[in-house]
């Protein structure tokens, strides 16, 4: 039995390694969140047996979870760079019709002038007014059907000949706007956040992105600044959440732990040797 106990904690020891590895890897991945491997004691007994007279069966991977806690923002000049300080995601759609959810806000404009992020997904925002920068919409109980791609014209409401575009900016609340060379400002849209009630359910799919469970909850839309939602910062990105220091304690304490169980395999491999080897 020893053996098999014995085998769950390397397995748990490799899980804790992988975890660990898989962050370090990370250090340096915009928006990056690092995960945490749990684990859970193993026990069995008759309905009948004297609990306090029986040893444990080992240990199991319960799971392993993101932990969502702000990054370090690093400001890099560029408009498009955007950040959220606070609770929220950027909700984007991509070339198949797939809503997903990042904190990664290294965005840019494709060839039709969509902006995308690092995946090619255009992000979603609310239709606001082009003079005035409302919502034409409710925000409130919102859909991601009820949103739409954001687009930046090089020209004045994309006529031709029209005034050309001269600078875009993006509030804290995430109201993007340009400036034309007439003097012109129109607004173009306002950043769709995404929450969740249980953000420990979404399912990864790379890239800083994930996409909602039934775990996780549906998507509640809203605005920056707003109720639950934090900030967006123009000209900033998040950075990694990962500690290399505490991944680097971690790592020693992952590798102590299957040294350990490596000496309890070899002290029951040494006791079962000895017992085959009295006869002889």
């Amino acid at each position: 039995m020893s053996f098999y106990i014995s085998l769950s904690g390397l397995k748990a020891s490799q899980t804790d390694l992988s975890t660990v590895a898989n962050n370090v890897a990370n250090v340096s991945s915009t928006a990056f969140k690092k995960s945490k491997a749990q684990f859970g004691d193993i026990f069995a007994a008759a309905p009948m047996q004297t609990t306090s007279q029986v040893a444990g069966q080992g240990v199991r991977v319960q799971g392993v979870t993101q932990q969502f806690t702000q990054g370090t923002v690093e400001t890099t000049d560029k408009t498009l760079d955007l950040a959220i300080t606070g609770e929220g995601f950027f909700t984007v759609k991509g070339e198949d019709g797939n809503v997903g959810y990042t904190r990664n806000g290294a965005f840019a404009v494709d060839e039709n002038r969509f902006v995308v992020d690092t995946t090619g997904s255009r992000i979603q925002v609310f239709a606001v007014d082009p003079q005035t920068g409302v919502p034409t919409g409710a925000t409130t109980g919102a859909t991601p059907a009820d949103l739409s791609d954001l687009q930046i014209p090089t020209t004045l409401n994309g006529a031709a000949g029209g005034a050309q575009l001269t600078s875009v900016g993006v509030s804290k609340a995430g109201l993007v706007s340009a400036v034309y060379a007439d003097g012109s400002t129109v607004y173009l849209g306002q950043v769709a956040l995404a929450s969740f009630n249980s953000q420990e359910g979404l399912r990864q799919q790379g890239d800083a992105h994930w996409t909602s469970t039934v775990a996780s909850g549906d998507p509640m839309l809203g605005t920056a600044n707003q109720g639950l939602f934090g900030a967006v910062n123009s000209g900033s990105l998040e950075r990694s959440n990962v500690d290399i220091t505490e991944e680097l304690v971690n790592l020693i304490a992952a590798q102590r732990n299957f040294q350990a169980n490596s000496k309890a395999i070899e002290a029951a491999n040494t006791l079962t040797t000895t017992i085959v080897n009295l006869r002889t």
